[in-house]
């Protein structure tokens, strides 16, 4: 049986069946993109809010997103549009073609647009349309950023990295049993993803602290320990932590969301490894 090569999920696959992710089928023979140019969500954005805090600063961003997702995070809460399309939930989508969205990005340049994030589902179980957008964009001298859970194989980040900017990706947490069994991700895949795209554009990282399950002083400090270790140790990686808080939604409601004062508790343990720690929600 055709296995897909895109994420951890390693999809087993006959013809026409269609994948976790909910984006990608095997159809005549081959892996087919079927979310390709389907957005479901775009809005012009502050960059602050991807969030990058350190890659221009004050501009704004036209922010894109499709359907589907390669994990199953029970706070989900583009739960609707990242795995839900298809099934019990239907938001439709407008087709847009990677020069219109291009073209999109420029006419909104003089309201401070610097170009176009990939977001709100998973982008890379789209790969392809982030690719040949992020081409066009660049045709016309504008930035492409990436928000993603980074869980994608060594092939598609090979595609990927060369064709964006600036990247926020999701460490969910340093726990395998975290990421494999309360996800249904791939920790390794994703710490692989950052260490080899923080070698060539501009890299932020996210931790949403959900209490009990990742917010331990270990889980952080390793976290914070291993931004530290990608270029060159205490205190000298330009890469930003966002620590976000995790709200009650979705799957998992009985959970309260951690307390301001938990949140700096935990700012200031990455403080000891990194220099840019920032909390967010």
């Amino acid at each position: 049986m055709p296995k897909c090569n895109v994420c951890h999920n390693r999809c087993d696959l006959n013809e026409g069946d269609i994948g976790l992710c909910r984006a990608r089928s095997y159809r005549g023979g081959e892996f087919v993109s079927i979310n390709y140019g389907h957005i479901t969500s775009i809005a012009l954005d502050p960059i602050e809010k991807k969030p990058l805090y350190l890659f221009y600063p004050g501009s704004r961003i036209i922010s894109v997103g499709s359907y589907g997702c390669n994990l199953r995070c029970p706070f989900c809460q583009n739960h609707e549009i990242s795995y839900g399309f298809g099934k019990s939930y239907d938001y439709g989508y407008r087709y847009i073609s990677p020069e219109e969205l291009a073209d999109i990005a420029a006419e909104y340049v003089p309201q401070g647009n610097i170009g176009v994030a990939f977001t709100y589902n998973e982008p890379l179980v789209g790969y392809e349309y982030v690719c040949d957008a992020s081409r066009e964009v660049h045709k016309r001298g504008l930035k492409t950023v990436l928000v993603s859970n980074g869980c994608v194989t060594e092939e598609v980040a090979k595609k990927v990295i060369p064709c964006i900017d600036a990247m926020n990706i999701d460490l969910k947490g340093f726990s395998d049993e975290y990421y494999s069994s309360f996800l249904g991700g791939n920790r390794q895949m994703v710490m692989d993803f950052i260490a080899r795209a923080s070698k060539s554009c501009h890299m932020e990282v996210t931790t949403l602290i959900v209490p009990t399950h990742n917010d331990s002083e270990r889980e952080i400090e390793e976290i914070a320990g291993f931004i530290a270790s990608l270029n060159g140790g205490l205190g000298k990686t330009t890469i930003a932590l966002h620590l976000n808080r995790y709200f009650p939604r979705f799957k998992l409601t009985d959970i309260p969301a951690p307390t301001y004062e938990e949140m700096a508790r935990l700012k200031n343990i990455a403080l000891r490894h990194i220099e840019n720690v920032f909390v967010g929600n």
